[in-house]
Parts: C-alpha cells; sequence; structure tokens
C-alpha cells in the first residue's frame, strides 16, 4: 500500500555569493510567510496540500467498544485553513473485505462504508456537529446536544469529494468556519473538540480516534482537544424561493414567494430571519392512530428552526420533552380553520466569552396569530455548564398567555461521574387567572469500567406545570425513581456470530403528582451487534398493577391488573440485493392483564435493483383483545382490535443531484366492542349499559417526490401528495378497511417549490 511522504525535508544549508542568491532567498522566504496552499476538496489526498496538518493513525474499536486496533487500516488529517477545517481520510479496504457502493440520499441512516467527522468548535463539551461522508459521496450531517442526543434536521453547507481504488477509499471534508456560531479565540489560538470515526458497512465495526461512543454518557465532551489557528469567515446567505400549489380536490389553486436571511459577520453573531416564509414541508410524516392521551411528536425539518437550534435546546431529560417545540409556530391555528399562517420569524445566536445566548421570535398571522419569543443564555465554567431559557407564547383567540422559565446545569465532578439537572415553572394566564407550576429532573450517569456503568434518575412534575404552549411534554403530574445498571461484553469468541452484547437491568417507580402509584416496572433488555453488521434488540418489561390517570381525560383514575411487553427486534444491513427489518412484540394490558395478551409483528425487506435503486414493502399487523378506549366522561369502551397497515416505496438516486422517491402508508382499523364500563369513584371497571359501538380506521398517505439540486442547499421540488383520514362508526373486516384506505382522497395536492441561496 502506498504511503505518503508526510515528512518535511531536510532544511538547506545556503550560501550566499552574490546578489542574485539574496534575491532568490528573499522570495523563498516570502513564499514561506505565505499563507498555506488552499485544499483542493476533490478525493484525492495530495501530500503538498496537506503539509501541516495533524496526522491521526491511533483508530481502535469504539464498536463494539474494545478498544482495540481496528481490523483495517485507518489513518486521517486535521488541518486548519482560511477556507475552514479540513480533513481527509485514507480508509484501507481490501477485495476480501466487501464494498458497499449503494448510493445513498443525504441524512441516510443506512449501513454502508462511510466516516464521520464530530466538531465542537467551542471545545467545552455542549454541542457538537456531525459531518457524515459514505464511500459514494452521501452525506448526513446533524446537531449534538446532551452530550449524545443526535438531531438530523439541520442541514449545512460544507464541501466533500470521494475517490477509491483497489486498495482503499479516500475522503476530503472542508467545514467553513461560519458553519456553526462559536466563542471568540485566544491569542490568536482556537481549541476544538474533534472525534474521528470510519464504519465498515459489511461488518458494523466502527473505528475512532479518540476511544469515545455515544452509547456512554459523556461523548461530546469526551472529543480530542485540538488548537488551531483561529481564522474568521463571515457570511451573508439569501434563499428567495417561490411555490405554487394546485388543490385537485377543492379545485383551486395558491402560489407564495419569500426569503430567508442568514447573516454571521464573524463566529461570535448570527442573524436568521424569514419573511413571508413558507413553512410547510416538502418532507412527509408518518401516519399515526392515535386513541391515546398523550400528543404524538413530530420532528421538524423546517430550515429557520434547524439552523444552528442548538442553543434553544433544553431537554426535560423524559425522551422527547422539550422547552421549545418548534413545531408549535405554523401549527393548528387556535380557530380551529387549518394551520396558521407566519408573518415572519427572527433568530440570534451569539457569544462573548464563554457565554452563548440566543433570541427566537415568531408571529403568526390573523386574529387568532399567536407570538412566539424565547431568550436563553449558557455559561461554561469548564466542568460545568450553567443555562437559562425563557419563552413567553400569547393567544389572543383563547386569551392566554404562557409564560416558562428553565435552568439546566450539566456538571462532571470526577471523570466517572456525570450529573444533569434541571427545574421548569411555568405561568399561564387564562381569562386573567394565573396558574403555576414547577418540576424538575436530575440524572446521575457512572461508569465504573470493565464495561459496568450505572445511571440513577429523579423526576417531578407538578400537576400545575404547563410547558406545551411552546414546549413538549407528554404529561404532567408525574414523579419518578429510575434505577439501571448496563453491562458490555465485547471479547466475545471469533466464532461467535455476535460482536458485542449489551444487557441492561432497570426497575423504575411511577406516581402522579397525588400520590397515585402508576407503575412499578422491571426491565431486563439486550442490545447486540452482530459481525454481519445487523443489530438486535430483545427486551421483556414486567409492569405490576397500576392506576392509569389518564384514559378518561380527567374523569377518574382506572386500576389495571399487572401487565408485560416482550419484544424483539432485528435490522440487517444489505447484503446482496437485500436488506430486512422485523419487529415483534408480545403484550398484555387492558381490564384482563395477563389474561389475554396480544401481538404485533413488522416485517420490512428491501430489494436493491441497483445500487442507485432500492423498492422496499412489508406489512404490520397487531392484534390486541384487550383494547380500552374513551368514549366520554368516564365512559371507555373495551376491544377486540385488529389493525393491518403496508409500508412501501422506492428510492431512486437517478445522478448526484436527482433523486425520485415514492412513500406509501396505508392503514386499516377493525375494533370490535366487548363491552362498555363506567369508572367508579374506586377506580374499578364497572359494566355499563351506556352505547358504545364498533369502529373502524382507515387511513392513507402517498408522497411522491422529485427533487434537483441546483447549487448546494438549493432545490427544485416537485411534490404530488394524496392522503386521508376516516373513522367509520361501524365494523368491518380488517382486509376491508385495509383495502377500502386506497379510496381515501381528503386531499390530493400538486407542489412545486424552487429555493435558491445565494452566498455572499
Amino acid at each position: 500500500m502506498r504511503r505518503l511522504p508526510w515528512r518535511n525535508p531536510a532544511p538547506y544549508a545556503l550560501e550566499v555569493p552574490d546578489m542574485r542568491m539574496a534575491c532568490l532567498l528573499l522570495f523563498t522566504l516570502s513564499a514561506l510567510s505565505m499563507p498555506a496552499l488552499a485544499v483542493d476538496i476533490d478525493g484525492h489526498i495530495h501530500p503538498d496540500e496537506w503539509k501541516g496538518a495533524r496526522h491521526i493513525t491511533d483508530f481502535r474499536q469504539v464498536q463494539p467498544l474494545s478498544g482495540k486496533p481496528g481490523s483495517l487500516h485507518t489513518e486521517a488529517w486535521i488541518l486548519a485553513t482560511p477556507e475552514g477545517l479540513a480533513v481527509a481520510f485514507h480508509c484501507d479496504q481490501p477485495a476480501d473485505v466487501p464494498r458497499t457502493h449503494q448510493r445513498v440520499q443525504r441524512d441516510f441512516d443506512d449501513q454502508v462504508d462511510r466516516v464521520n467527522v464530530m466538531v465542537d468548535f467551542n471545545g467545552d463539551g455542549r454541542t457538537g456537529y456531525d459531518f457524515v461522508v459514505s464511500s459514494t459521496d452521501g452525506i448526513n450531517d446533524a446537531v449534538i446536544t446532551n452530550e449524545v442526543q443526535f438531531n438530523k434536521d439541520w442541514d449545512g453547507n460544507w464541501k466533500h469529494a470521494v475517490s477509491e481504488d483497489a486498495t482503499g477509499w479516500n475522503v476530503e471534508i472542508l467545514i467553513p468556519w461560519y458553519i456553526a456560531p462559536m466563542h471568540v479565540a485566544r491569542e490568536g489560538k482556537r481549541t476544538l473538540g474533534i472525534y474521528l470515526d470510519r464504519v465498515t458497512g459489511s461488518t458494523g465495526e466502527r473505528v475512532a480516534w479518540p476511544v469515545a461512543s455515544f452509547t456512554l454518557p459523556r461523548f461530546v465532551s469526551a472529543f480530542s482537544k485540538v488548537e488551531v489557528p483561529s481564522y474568521s469567515q463571515s457570511l451573508l446567505a439569501i434563499t428567495p424561493y417561490a411555490s405554487g400549489l394546485y388543490d385537485n380536490v377543492r379545485g383551486r389553486s395558491h402560489g407564495q414567494a419569500g426569503a430567508d436571511l442568514l447573516w454571521k459577520p464573524n463566529g461570535q453573531f448570527q442573524l436568521t430571519a424569514a419573511l413571508n416564509p413558507d413553512f410547510g414541508q416538502v418532507e412527509s410524516d408518518d401516519l399515526v392512530v392515535n386513541f391515546g392521551a398523550t400528543e404524538t411528536y413530530v420532528s421538524d425539518k423546517r430550515p429557520f428552526f434547524t439552523e444552528n437550534q442548538g442553543i434553544f435546546d433544553f431537554s426535560l431529560l423524559n425522551d422527547n420533552s422539550q422547552l421549545i417545540y418548534t413545531r408549535r409556530v405554523g401549527g393548528p391555528s387556535d380557530d380551529g380553520y387549518g394551520a396558521a399562517s407566519i408573518n415572519a420569524a427572527l433568530k440570534l445566536n451569539g457569544s462573548f466569552g464563554t457565554t452563548s445566548y440566543g433570541l427566537l421570535a415568531a408571529d403568526e398571522d390573523g386574529e387568532a396569530g399567536r407570538f412566539f419569543g424565547a431568550a436563553r443564555v449558557t455559561h461554561d465554567f469548564g466542568d460545568q455548564s450553567l443555562g437559562l431559557l425563557l419563552t413567553r407564547v400569547d393567544r389572543p383567540w383563547l386569551d392566554r398567555e404562557a409564560t416558562v422559565f428553565g435552568v439546566d446545569d450539566h456538571w462532571q465532578p470526577t471523570s466517572r461521574l456525570t450529573i444533569a439537572t434541571n427545574v421548569v415553572g411555568s405561568d399561564i394566564v387564562q381569562s386573567g387567572t394565573h396558574t403555576r407550576g414547577s418540576g424538575g429532573t436530575i440524572i446521575a450517569d457512572y461508569v465504573m469500567g470493565g464495561g459496568w456503568r450505572q445511571q440513577w434518575l429523579g423526576m417531578h412534575f407538578g400537576d400545575q406545570l404547563q410547558i406545551n404552549d411552546f414546549g413538549y411534554l407528554d404529561r404532567n403530574s408525574l414523579n419518578c425513581a429510575h434505577w439501571e445498571v448496563r453491562k458490555q461484553y465485547t471479547a466475545l469468541p471469533a466464532d461467535s456470530a455476535y460482536s458485542s452484547k449489551e444487557w441492561r437491568f432497570s426497575i423504575d417507580a411511577l406516581d402522579n403528582d397525588h400520590g397515585l402509584p402508576l407503575r412499578r416496572q422491571l426491565r431486563i433488555s439486550r442490545n447486540s451487534g452482530l459481525r454481519n453488521g445487523a443489530n438486535e434488540k430483545l427486551q421483556l418489561n414486567v409492569n405490576s398493577a397500576g392506576w392509569d390517570d389518564l384514559l378518561t381525560r380527567g374523569n377518574g383514575a382506572l386500576f389495571l391488573p399487572p401487565s408485560f411487553q416482550l419484544g424483539y427486534e432485528r435490522v440487517s444491513p444489505r447484503h446482496g440485493d437485500w436488506a430486512f427489518k422485523l419487529e415483534a412484540e408480545l403484550v398484555s394490558g387492558g381490564l384482563g392483564g395477563n389474561r389475554q395478551p396480544g401481538y404485533d409483528i413488522k416485517f420490512i425487506p428491501t430489494y436493491f435493483i441497483s445500487d442507485a435503486f432500492s423498492v422496499y414493502a412489508g406489512p404490520y399487523y397487531e392484534h390486541l383483545p384487550d383494547w380500552l378506549v374513551w368514549q366520554h366522561d368516564n365512559l371507555i369502551g373495551r376491544f377486540d382490535e385488529h389493525t393491518l397497515q403496508l409500508d412501501a416505496g422506492f428510492d431512486w438516486a437517478i445522478d448526484n443531484r436527482q433523486e425520485l422517491r415514492v412513500k406509501l402508508q396505508a392503514i386499516g382499523l377493525d375494533a370490535r366492542v366487548r363491552g362498555g364500563y363506567r369508572v367508579d369513584t374506586n377506580g374499578r371497571a364497572m359494566a355499563s349499559n351506556d352505547p358504545v359501538e364498533d369502529f373502524s380506521v382507515r387511513n392513507l398517505g402517498l408522497q411522491i417526490r422529485y427533487r434537483y439540486e441546483l447549487a448546494p442547499l438549493s432545490y427544485l421540488y416537485v411534490v404530488y401528495g394524496r392522503g386521508g383520514y376516516a373513522l367509520d362508526g361501524y365494523a368491518r373486516n380488517t382486509a376491508d378497511a385495509f383495502g377500502n384506505s386506497f379510496a381515501l382522497r381528503d386531499d390530493e395536492q400538486l407542489l412545486v417549490k424552487l429555493s435558491y441561496r445565494f452566498d455572499m
């Protein structure tokens, strides 16, 4: 294998016998004082371009997390240039290790050969940025907050290129300095946190420098600290757009135009504005049939809300809980007439010293229009960081004002212990009446060594805490205590099909804020990585008897018997022309508890017609013989439920700029009533003669999307969408309900959208 000559040549001994030699010497010194030669991002690692780069060769296994040298040689170079942070990889991959030549779309999650560059531009462990390049030059980027939470909704503008030969493949990446806000440099130097890794798609092996893993409580703060010269770049980007929509059901069309503005005069300040923004998405959300009492969380891909949004991250450390849930802006209007329109939105990010700040404001149109505002400050103290967040929502249509204040802290008292805490309070003024609530969470993670890890969690959300005017919390009135221990095994026999296994054992106790015991649970799970690149998960939850205080929407809590869930999941990457995902679950619940368990199974195979064209189609089937659905006041229905769902579509990467995607989801649900019940004052379900009827549900979502990339972050979209939802007050065969879902046509639209980003 060819090695690149990275050693600097020995200095020459010069003699200067005459004026010509003196001039030559002066010219040479002048040349040496000129800025470094710019790196040409073409995928070919030229030694002259990478002189002076930091050379990394000590890549070690982090998946499995053994710390051993990787099975394939990997080396990388890091170089700070005036144009940005440049990183190069050379990845050995001999002929006996299969290469993945699969073409992938942006923000892919396919198991393919790839490299990751993750950068914490402030070196404080608070926010990281992930830049992923596949061996076929596909890309993915994400923002990392709370050490290990990746958000792929953000799309950045950065350069990348790939080349390959018989011995392996190379990647070159250039990340502009304006891509993220950063603190002011000191004495012309900047300390970055950097993590590099390489994944072999056919085996799932991940090798990294340094040895850090997002499966551990500390990840971003474990990046290697690299000191580089300080460079600064400014950016003014204007992205005008025009869109046209034709509604084929209502026979009308609509046009709209506007612009997004991004101004970064330096790394310490950024302004983002949206004028007459088009906040409609060209991405399709998954269909969800939700009869429960809690709201379904949906991520946000709108560019305004993904551009450097990390400063506003304030998690309540409970699933998807956030004080700022940007889907609220432009969401369903308070007057009930569709989605709200936005007049304008503005966002400021900046820093002074080790203090970062952010301001966010958005104003909706019309009498029912809401105003959303947020202010955020964080300060880094070294081993500890402290943050404050204030949000305000004015809802004139409801005569409601919502103010929420939060404090969050992240502390690393020792090299093994991490403690994260937050405290929040809300003040709601509804028709002149104040309602105040509070809550807080504390999580302690302790890495014991030898593959062992423990976690303790305490959580309190008062029954008057309300953050969902701007944030997301699936429920309030909750007190939770949780303990978990994990053990990871990586030294498995060479003939084992598994490369690693992690066992987890946890117990938790949940009560509401009035002392009502909701659940006691024992959870046992095993997460495994296989040597063929597949991942496998097995989990058992054993639940005690407890109270459901949400089902009747405030009309009395229902006492339920013990229950369990046993689930299995396997995701197998592409081997040959096939890949697949399998999920299966055995679950009990309802009034019968463990006497009548139900089940569900999902199987989605993907067939690769070529490296650029894949087709997938698979069913999901669910049977719940004891399904409880709220009717009204304290009346619930007990149903025998069957659901049949289809997920199908194809992905075609036509070339490096064009892609065509089809996504189809259809659902048919049949619910046969077994009886009606009233929840009495003692929490018991008492049989009732109140009428409760069979019902069925049909749901359809179809999207055909063509995208052409005109330039970085500049696109032409042509999108056809059709969908519908029907709740029928009678039973029908599950297959009939599923088949008739294809006749739904509540909406049928054609959207054409053109946006072009001008960088100045």
